[in-house]
């Protein structure tokens, strides 16, 4: 069972992972509202505006009826010109995003209805990195992978560049090792308090994958940001069927729309 962005990362946050702040937003008014909240919480004049689908490959999609509008957009117009514009923004982008098919990779040409947007705090980014925890059935164990190609689909890491995404397979007898968070992190390049807020993230996210019986849990990119912070700016879950019986909570929030 897959979930949305804005629901995996309330369930991280939950669980002391660090995300980003975020609003949902059904309507355009939903949307227009989110953004003053946001720039007072965050300090940052820069709001994003997500679609909620259960398909990756958002940034680059279209919409059928809007081809020039992303599935992914950054709204840059509250830094000159203020909360007010950035609020005009996000009203004309939910207008047109709310309702209509987008396009990806994943969707096919058929595309999906996007019904649920995100609105989200802007990050001052310095690098992007890739991080997943996944159930690998062979050995009924997690594995992590990493990779400092954020941003890029991890197939087309794969097939291109293998030698630059690490694993390391979890003992579920005593979870993730803290000498295996420090590799993965030292792997990634993190240094001074990006390093231990990687170590710190690591831990918490494989502690979390396997309290919510998760089959992968994917954050792409995994940002650090100006000041040394390492956070989750994607967030995709999807759980294993046969367990959703541990997790009521996890199972009310099944879209059955997008199935």
């Amino acid at each position: 069972m897959k979930i949305h962005e804005y629901q995996a990362k309330a369930l991280m946050a939950d669980r002391g992972i660090a995300v980003p702040i975020g609003r949902v937003a059904a309507t355009v008014a939903e949307a227009v509202a989110a953004v003053r909240p946001l720039i007072e919480e965050s300090g940052n004049p820069v709001v994003v505006v997500k679609s909620q689908i259960h398909a990756g490959g958002r940034g680059k999609g279209r919409f059928k009826e809007h081809p020039d509008v992303g599935g992914v957009n950054v709204v840059t117009d509250g830094i000159e010109g203020g909360v007010g514009a950035a609020e005009e923004r996000v009203r004309e982008l939910a207008s047109q995003m709310l309702g209509s098919t987008l396009v990806t990779i994943q969707t096919g040409e058929e595309g999906k209805e996007v019904n649920r947007l995100y609105i989200e705090q802007g990050i001052d980014i310095a690098t992007e990195l890739y991080l997943s925890v996944l159930l690998d059935r062979a050995t009924s164990r997690n594995i992590v992978m990493a990779s400092t190609e954020g941003g890029t689909e991890i197939e087309v890491v794969a097939e291109e560049t293998p030698d630059k995404i690490l694993r390391e397979e979890i003992d579920p007898a005593f979870g993730l090792l803290p000498f295996q968070a420090r590799h993965i992190a030292y792997t990634l390049g993190l240094e001074g308090d990006a390093f231990k807020n990687g170590v710190r993230f690591l831990d918490a996210l494989t502690k979390a994958a396997v309290e919510l019986d998760t089959d992968l849990v994917e954050i792409n990119p995994l940002v650090v940001t100006t000041d040394g912070a390492v956070m989750a700016l994607d967030g995709k879950m999807s759980f294993e069927a046969n367990a959703l019986y541990r997790h009521p909570e996890v199972a009310e929030l099944r879209d059955m729309s997008e199935e």
